[in-house]
């Protein structure tokens, strides 16, 4: 299944050249300038830098929940709470034919729906969210999901990150969805210090144009699955090393890197800051970030 919607990335003509590599004196540089208070200005400039870097390393981000109708995306990023998308989308499949409509949820057998979502985790809890959503969804909004942040959030098992999910890949509303990948990143990488999730979306939201709310939020949760990990981040095969004031965090050595870049774009993702994927040893075990 596709998205119904999904906002592109403003770019030139050409796409930006990947920003170059940092050494151990331009990082302490920079983690001393960011720690000692970063202008606005140079914050701002870094950022753009480290978006059109973005943009260019992963040309291919995207909303990764399966959904061809905006009901379907509510449901889906109900169930992705602490589960993977993986995870999820081997589930609604047969979730959305039996349930086409929020009207089917509202009349769902609960043992039923419950079953069909077991895999998922929390499921009598999602099951409720469900259910109650499809309730209200029929009762308040005639059958159709609404399109503002404030109807969403009021709706059963939709948040503020959901809302801002389905708003921005299912209406092409802009949005930043902060989740626990989003969040990290965004601290690691001296955009922000802010910890309150709402606080973090308002200052990326004044660091980053409108039009690629969207898209930001899909860029970092790109690169924390594939490249900025959580406990052992690529930091020698990452193209956005030379703008990162946590340059260092993991290893540096190109090659001991490159065995931690993942995902089905990797031999891009090595090639972009200059690795031959034959020469990179191939990545082991299961990254952390991927966990819910």
């Amino acid at each position: 299944m596709t998205t119904a919607s999904r906002s592109t990335p403003t770019r030139g003509a050409a796409e930006p050249a990947p920003a170059p590599r940092a050494t151990a004196r331009s990082a302490a540089r920079l983690a001393k300038r960011v720690a000692e208070g970063e202008p606005a200005l140079g914050r701002a400039r870094r950022v753009g830098r480290m978006l059109r870097t973005l943009a260019a390393t992963h040309p291919d981000a995207h909303c990764e929940l399966d959904f061809t109708t905006p009901l379907e995306l509510a449901v889906a990023t109900v169930l992705s709470a602490q589960s993977t998308d993986k995870m999820v989308n081997s589930v609604t499949p047969a979730l959305f034919r039996r349930y086409p409509t929020a009207l089917d949820y509202a009349q769902a057998d609960r043992a039923e729906l419950e079953e069909m979502i077991h895999s998922t985790g929390f499921f009598r809890n999602k099951a409720s969210s469900l259910i109650g959503l499809g309730a209200a969804v029929v009762e308040k909004h005639g059958g159709e999901l609404p399109r503002t942040l404030e109807e969403l959030v009021a709706l059963p098992g939709i948040g503020r990150k959901t809302a801002n999910v389905i708003l921005g890949n299912a209406f092409g509303v802009p949005g930043i969805t902060v989740d626990t990948h989003f969040g990290r990143l965004v601290r690691r990488w001296g955009w922000t210090e802010e910890e309150d999730p709402v606080k973090v979306e308002h200052a990326i939201g004044a660091l980053v144009p409108k039009r690629d709310w969207t898209m930001v939020s899909h860029y970092v949760i790109f690169h924390g699955r594939r490249v900025c990990h959580a406990r052992k981040p690529a930091c020698g095969a990452c193209s956005l090393s030379a703008d990162c004031p946590t340059f260092g965090a993991g290893p540096t050595d190109p090659m001991k890197a490159a065995a931690l870049v993942k995902g089905p774009s990797r031999a891009h993702l090595l090639e972009i800051v200059g690795i031959p994927d034959d020469d990179a040893p191939a990545p082991v075990g299961r990254e952390d970030a991927d966990a819910p």
